[in-house]
């Protein structure tokens, strides 16, 4: 089992930054990946970054690519998402997920973002 709580959501102003932040505990050596993940209302859920766990290599969706940056820190087991250039758009409920295989099995309860216009 791995437990995921997500922090730091909130609400800023359009071209703004805001930092999520991950942290897993339980049986955190089983993991190939961590992800984060967004649905915004009425939409379905999206991908919107993940990490290697073994090797931090990161992945994004082209949505986000250049604004966002996902991190990872090893020793304390968390995982960030740090997030520039805040849009409108961006506002949606923020869940990180770990990936056991192919397969994202664990999910966090999720963090709201608002980006106010």
């Amino acid at each position: 089992q791995v437990q995921l709580v997500e922090s730091g959501g909130g609400l800023v102003q359009a071209g703004g930054s805001l930092r999520l932040s991950c942290a897993a505990s339980g049986r955190t050596f089983t993991l190939s990946a961590v992800g984060w993940f967004r649905q915004a209302p009425g939409k379905e859920r999206e991908f919107v970054a993940r990490i290697t766990w073994s090797d931090g290599t990161p992945y994004y969706a082209n949505s986000v690519k250049g604004r966002f940056t996902i991190s990872r820190d090893n020793a304390k087991n968390t995982i960030d998402l740090q997030m520039n250039s805040l849009k409108p758009e961006d506002t949606a409920v923020y869940s990180c997920a770990a990936r056991i295989g192919n397969v994202f099995n664990y999910w966090g309860q999720g963090t709201q973002v608002t980006v106010s216009s």
